[in-house]
């Protein structure tokens, strides 16, 4: 493989990994600070500042190392598109582990800081429930998904009508020249796939949009009205995100199906599929950084003064990252570290939607394209 090539392809992936991992204490909410509860008045303190600096300045440090060692093994030799995938897959998962553990050296160092500063006793702590929050527009309406769902109601008809026109072999997998590396008999089976992918996506996609609007409320104690208005407004922008994306992916499906139908460029092939993974990661990295976990980095006007932290439910935080509580109906909950949402663990219903998730996700392709 051409080593420039496999460079850009990783650099077009890992880029935005490496933006993602080293900003990440910047998008989350002003009362949270490496998975620990803080009052949101110490976030902006030289300390803290300079916590969030020093863990940035050693992510990107660590995605330099991993940077020059992919590129050392592709000057070393990666011919074969198995030797770039392994090496690739192995990157990623190791840099994963590298850059938690650095998280985790600086989760523990806010813990010994927080109980040192004794923040949790200054205030009373209190947990603020908005009854009217509901009666807002939190999301985009669900029948915007009849879209992409359209889209593989009508790919279904395509290929049906023009099924006999098919090869007797399908191409499955392409390698980076554009040349096929699978193929699979023609078979009502293969040839629905895509269709039933995309049906598969768009659930998967409208029951992120109903999740965004079901979580489980999060309002500042210290400032209710401004929080309040940021989590609307954070969960609206996802909404439209997570609108748009499944259209997007309901295309992308779309392109590869017309492929099995008609003669299409194999380059294609390759570099759509990677413009619609780059474009939705730029994208979900702008939206990150313009609006922040829960709405923290939109600006609105407040004029309250908080005499109230929120309440410090740490212990329920396994790591800063893992919510477990029994005594939790909510199921769906905002992340602490991070932007996005998470599970309480402690619900077996939580743990029936990851199951519910992972064996269609493995045993529709392996059903059908087998």
């Amino acid at each position: 493989m051409n080593t420039s090539f496999m460079l850009l392809i990783f650099l077009v992936v890992m880029v935005p990994v490496f933006l993602i991992s080293m900003f990440m204490p910047y998008w989350t909410r002003r009362t949270e600070s490496f998975g620990v509860s803080i009052p949101e008045r110490v976030y902006h303190t030289t300390p803290l500042k300079e916590f969030r600096k020093s863990y940035a300045v050693r992510i990107a440090v660590l995605s330099g190392v991993f940077t020059a060692a992919f590129v050392a093994f592709g000057f070393m030799g990666m011919e074969s598109d198995q030797a770039f995938s392994f090496v690739f897959g192995a990157t990623v998962l190791l840099y994963l582990v590298a850059s938690f553990f650095v998280y985790l050296s600086y989760h523990k160092r806010m813990k010994a800081m927080k109980a040192e500063k004794q923040w949790q006793k200054e205030q009373a702590q209190r947990t603020v429930i908005d009854t009217s929050f509901r009666q807002e527009k939190l999301t985009y309406s669900n029948f915007w998904f009849l879209v992409p769902f359209g889209i593989a109601a009508f790919m279904f008809i395509v290929t049906f009508n023009f099924y006999d026109q098919m090869p007797e072999r399908i191409p499955m997998q392409y390698n980076f020249e554009g040349e096929v590396t699978n193929w699979a008999e023609k078979s009502y089976r293969t040839a629905i796939l895509m269709p039933v992918m995309q049906i598969f996506m768009t659930f998967l996609f409208l029951f992120v949009n109903t999740v965004i609007s079901r979580a489980k409320q999060q309002v500042s104690a210290e400032n209710p009205e401004e929080s309040k208005r940021q989590n609307v407004i954070f969960r609206r922008r996802w909404s439209l995100f997570i609108i748009v994306g499944s259209i997007a992916m309901a295309l992308l499906f779309g392109v590869v199906q017309w492929s099995f139908l008609f003669e299409v460029p194999s380059w294609m092939l390759i570099y759509v599929p990677l413009l619609f993974a780059g474009g939705l990661t730029i994208a979900s990295i702008i939206l990150a950084f313009t609006t922040g976990q829960g709405g923290s980095r939109v600006r609105v006007q407040s004029n309250q003064n908080g005499e109230v932290i929120d309440r410090d439910d740490d212990r329920y935080w396994k790591l800063g990252q893992f919510y477990f509580n029994q005594n939790d109906p909510a199921v769906f909950l905002e992340k602490r570290f991070g932007v996005g949402w998470t599970v309480n663990l402690a619900r077996p219903l939580a743990w029936v939607f990851f199951l519910v998730i992972i064996v269609l996700a493995v045993g529709l392709p392996i059903l059908l394209g087998g």
